[in-house]
């Protein structure tokens, strides 16, 4: 490395060697580069008269990337070679320095990795499309565009830091980015973290011996300048910020994150290139920083990169081959096998059971099996550790970290949380070279687990045996970092799940002695669970992480005693797996009445150097699904099938009809809610309908069906075989043409009870059509849905009409969301009035209802003898308006039973006076959601992340409310 010359910065030396002549000529130079560079002119610089003047006025109004790109551009017209020499001189010694520190700094994280050798060469050799997509990205010559950001994503461990740290290695030496990066700038999302306000100077400098860096040349060409944010989703960034705020001075400090931004959005350092590394599942408002011409490179193995994994790790082909095909015939393995890491502990399990001459296809089924035999062998490796039995007490202080780690969102451990659970040096020295405990590279000094899996796996031990109580110093640091945080225990659970199986458990108590002396208890505690979710099915949202748990276990008896406590069950679909486990469970649930299908996600294409999108189309009925099917239509107690937010393709219609049609089905209810079904699907529905002689419900909720769909679904109905009851087609495009269709079916139907049209623009004209059938003796119909079609109280008249004159049968009618407003209220009220009016249920929410019509509102209360349920929310009603209809609920004729008002409008006092009337009238409850909360309205589409592994699915819970407030609840 050459000296450095204390000259090289020091323009007053440059200037000093310029003649009187060069020095004046540089002066008239300096008003054409300024406004080259768009520069503001600072007119103190005509006053000065010496060089030393001149200098200091350049070096203080400017920031010094400028000062020294113009006194370069002007030293060259002037032909002062010598001096752009030395410039030269000193940008390529800065450039070689810099090179040198970055080898330091990477090298020295690199050592930390106990896997460097063969992820090294499966990352350089298998993954070299990677390389190659950041080699060309950050190359001027073959990108089209400027300004580039390269977003790598990839899950906790897939290797992005392993790629950055090798892809600035080989640049380093010259190996990568050769003509393109002179300067890498490095973040850490650590090193962000502790950063409250820092300047783009003191960015650049963080790695600088005395964070003394040369910027004036490291910003003189941005164009050959590369910022690394590494780890994006664990900075703690506030990514709204509002545009006016960024920063371009290089100078200047500002929150990290407008920096961040600032670089991002190249208000400062324009030209430069940046290079982003996330996870997948991260705070949605980063997925907005990325531009349409961003690239995005996503780090996932395709089965061909596992395969290429397994050839790399075992020397003996044969061996390769058979490891693998085992992994290939078990799709829950091929799923653990998403990162390097894992593929490692697989390999290394795989490879120990075939040394042996063990079956591995008997003793390596689950993950449960992998990471028990992995700990157990690693427990076992050295002799020393084996001879006093001391690999138990390493096992139970392992476990009683991990489990107090996650319960304290801690994820990477002090020396102080290691001693704290009894460990010595030599045990964490020993545990290292285990490869069950790695050093971390953020922050220094600390340690974690080979992997957040083996954590977990850890913690589900320590739930099953005896511990005493500890508390690691962490738990009571103040603040976390994002990845620490830790909120899903489903992992855990489903890894308990696994070791009640005595198969399993006798793993470790063969391997290491270990005991778990809590299983028993804890298999009856999770019965005892389990039963009471099945009584209250309301409380689970859905079951795909009971049927990974399940799944797991692989003991019949507990899986087939767990199903039996349910009648209902939601499966989310993301990926084969999870029809695998679904069908693997539902096959056992004989009880089963309800299932609700929704299906999310399916990937086509896999390729690790492609963004995945969405790719639904390409979703057919294979083998599993149809066995799921046919499985599940064996349960004569089966009623429900929701298959919402799946596509449906001609096949699963075609499976669906030969189902529902067999005598054996029992399928009363079929749901398509949200399957972006168009016109032309409702055909395959209506050979359905008239088919299944069982079906009495359909809903087709959130589809694009439109007035051409519902024509043949109109017709398919009326057909003699149909003899469906409940028709929902809330939000299905449909306009007031749709109803000369309708209007036919109402009049001649003769088992359609059921219709709801909400959220459809039939306006007044569709409506009006509907209210004629409503008026014939004819009309079967005893519910009506209309909320939120978009009409006014012109219509009411006639609707207020057809509730008195003919009408039978209908008993609930549905207008919320519409401009009934007051005047529409008063024409129904002389209708509710009306002793020929037999309606027991009226929506009103949304109405733009105020207190005007509250009186007329309070005789319909006191006067009509089969109103039970009224809701007035989402309207102005005031406390007066309030008031009143308090003194029609108080009355000794009302029948009343549910009612809904918006609370949060109402002062203390009219709460006051309904609370009375509830504790006054038992009978009476209070409604709090409005009729977009039903089922078939809202069915989330919103299932997690796209990765098909069962971690992303959580436990949730919902809560026990129903329709109504529970009495009691404050008002």
């Amino acid at each position: 490395m050459a000296e450095w010359d204390p000259t090289d910065f020091d323009l007053v030396w440059y200037l000093e060697n310029l003649s009187d002549e060069e020095f004046q000529s540089f002066k008239n130079h300096l008003q054409q580069e300024m406004q080259r560079l768009g520069l503001l002119q600072i007119p103190s610089i005509n006053l000065a008269r010496t060089k030393k003047e001149l200098a200091k006025v350049l070096m203080t109004s400017y920031e010094a990337q400028y000062t020294w790109n113009m006194a370069f551009s002007i030293f060259r017209k002037l032909r002062r070679e010598d001096l752009c020499r030395k410039i030269n001189t000193r940008r390529n010694r800065n450039e070689e320095t810099h090179k040198s520190l970055m080898r330091t700094k990477f090298q020295l994280l690199s050592e930390m990795c106990p896997f460097s050798g063969i992820h090294y060469k499966f990352y350089y050799q298998v993954m070299g499309d990677i390389f190659y997509t950041l080699e060309l990205s950050y190359d001027s010559r073959t990108s089209s565009t400027e300004n580039l950001n390269v977003f790598l994503v990839g899950d906790r461990a897939a290797g992005k830091s392993m790629i950055i740290k090798t892809a600035v290695e080989e640049w380093t030496f010259g190996e990568m980015w050769k003509e393109t990066i002179s300067y890498i700038v490095h973040l850490s999302s650590h090193e962000a973290n502790q950063t409250i306000n820092c300047s783009l100077i003191q960015l650049i400098s963080k790695d600088w011996p005395n964070r003394q860096a040369p910027v004036a040349d490291i910003l003189s060409n941005p164009q050959r300048l590369l910022f690394i944010f590494e780890d994006l989703d664990n900075m703690d960034f506030n990514f709204s910020i509002d545009e006016s705020l960024l920063c371009s001075d290089s100078r200047q400090p500002v929150p990290i994150s407008i920096l961040f931004l600032s670089l991002l959005r190249r208000k400062m350092a324009s030209g430069s290139w940046v290079l982003i590394a996330s996870r997948p599942n991260c705070d949605p408002s980063i997925k907005t920083l990325m531009g349409r011409k961003d690239c995005c490179v996503s780090l996932e193995l395709s089965d061909e990169n596992k395969q290429d994994y397994f050839y790399l790790f075992f020397k003996d082909r044969q061996k390769a081959v058979t490891a693998f095909t085992h992994v290939l015939d078990n799709e829950i393995l091929v799923d653990l096998c998403q990162v390097p890491v894992l593929c490692w502990i697989v390999c290394t399990v795989l490879k120990q059971q075939m040394d042996k001459g063990e079956d591995i296809r008997l003793s390596c089924q689950t993950p449960t099996d992998i990471y028990a035999h992995f700990l157990a062998s690693a427990l076992t490796s050295e002799a020393q550790v084996t001879a006093n039995q001391h690999h138990l007490v390493l096992l139970n202080r392992l476990c009683l970290l991990a489990l107090e780690g996650l319960f304290h969102n801690t994820l990477s451990f002090s020396t102080s949380d290691l001693r704290s659970v009894g460990f010595s040096r030599v045990d964490i020295f020993v545990l290292q070279g285990m490869n069950i405990l790695l050093h971390s590279s953020h922050p220094k000094s600390h340690y974690k687990f080979l992997h957040l899996n083996i954590q977990e796996f850890c913690a589900a031990v320590a739930c099953l045996i005896v511990l005493p109580n500890c508390s690691i110093p962490s738990a009571k640091k103040p603040y976390k970092e994002k990845r620490e945080l830790y909120n899903d225990f489903g992992p855990i659970i489903t890894s308990i799940f696994g070791l009640l199986n005595e198969k399993k458990r006798k793993i470790l108590e063969t391997s290491l002695g270990c005991q778990l002396p809590k299983a028993a208890s804890f298999r009856r505690n999770l019965l005892m669970l389990m039963r009471h979710l099945g009584n209250n099915p309301i409380l689970l949202e859905h079951h795909t992480p009971l049927f990974y748990s399940l799944f797991e276990n692989q003991e019949e008896e507990i899986v087939k005693e767990t199903m039996g406590f349910f009648s209902e069950a939601t499966v989310h679909i993301h990926a084969h797996t999870d029809l695998m486990v679904s069908l693997y469970c539902l096959q056992h649930c004989h009880s089963l009445k309800k299932l609700k299908l929704c299906i999310q996600h399916i990937f086509e294409n896999r390729n690790p150097a492609v963004m995945l999108t969405p790719r639904l189309t390409y979703f057919s009925a294979g083998t599993e699904f149809d066995n799921l099917f046919r499985s599940m239509v064996r349960n004569r107690n089966l009623t429900l099938l929701n298959l919402s937010c799946m596509p449906v393709s001609l096949n699963v219609f075609s499976l669906l009809r030969e189902i529902l049609s067999g005598p054996t089905c029992s399928i009363q209810h079929l749901s398509f809610v949200n399957c972006n079904l168009p016109a032309s699907a409702c055909a395959e529905i209506s050979s359905i309908l008239i088919s299944s002689r069982q079906l009495k419900k359909l809903t087709l909720s959130e589809n694009p069906v439109g007035n051409n769909g519902v024509k043949t679904l109109c017709e398919a109905v009326l057909h003699p075989d149909c003899v469906l009851e409940s028709l929902t087609l809330f939000h299905c495009c449909l306009t007031e043409r749709c109803s000369v269709y309708i209007t036919k079916l109402l009049i001649l139907s003769k088992t359609l009870k059921h219709l709801d049209l909400c959220v459809n623009y039939l306006q007044n004209r569709g409506v009006l059509a509907l209210t004629f059938p409503l008026s014939l003796p004819e009309c079967r119909l005893q519910e009506i849905e209309l909320s939120g079609c978009f009409f006014t109280s012109d219509v009411c008249l006639y609707i207020a009409a057809a509730l008195i004159y003919y009408n039978l049968h209908l008993r609930r009618l549905e207008l919320a969301y519409n401009k009934i407003q007051d005047a529409g209220v008063e024409l129904l009220c002389y209708a509710l009035k009306h002793p020929n009016c037999k309606l027991e249920t009226l929506g009103l929410e949304g109405c733009e209802l105020t207190s005007a019509c509250c009186q007329s509102l309070t005789s319909v209360l006191i006067s009509s003898k089969t109103l039970k349920t009224l809701n007035l929310s989402e309207n102005n009603l005031g406390n007066e308006g309030a008031r009143k209809l308090v003194e029609g609920l108080g009355h000794p004729e009302c029948v009343l039973e549910a009612f809904g008002i918006r609370m949060s409008d109402l002062n203390a006092e009219t709460q006051r006076l309904l609370m009375a009337v509830r504790e006054k009238n038992t009978k009476l409850v209070f409604l709090y959601r409005s009729c977009s909360m039903r089922e078939g309205r809202q069915f989330s589409g919103s299932l997690g992340s796209q990765s098909s592994t069962k971690s992303n699915y959580a436990w949730q819970f919902a809560s026990t409310t129903e329709e109504t407030a529970v009495s009691g609840q404050p008002l």
